[in-house]
């Protein structure tokens, strides 16, 4: 199992973490967690895919009805990504 703390930490946490965080800090953890699920094992994808999912909702709640169009459009600007 990975020990990137998004992948280990308990989902709840995350939830918490993820209301106080920044849009850019969302998105970060997005891609990061996007990372970790295709370099991941299919047992380790089970523990990572609750939390994109999580992600995502956070995302969506904070964007209405642009669905992830505001972390591509974040993801296209970032260069090193």
């Amino acid at each position: 199992m990975s020990t990137n703390p998004l992948t280990t930490e308990p989902v709840e946490d995350l939830a918490s973490r993820l209301e106080a965080m920044t849009d850019d800090e969302v998105f970060a953890t997005m891609s990061e967690l996007e990372r970790a699920s295709e370099a991941a094992g299919d047992d380790a994808a089970e523990e990572i895919f609750p939390r994109i999912a999580l992600t995502e909702s956070e995302i969506e709640r904070r964007y209405p009805g642009e669905l992830l169009a505001p972390y591509r459009n974040w993801k296209q600007r970032q260069p090193l990504l």
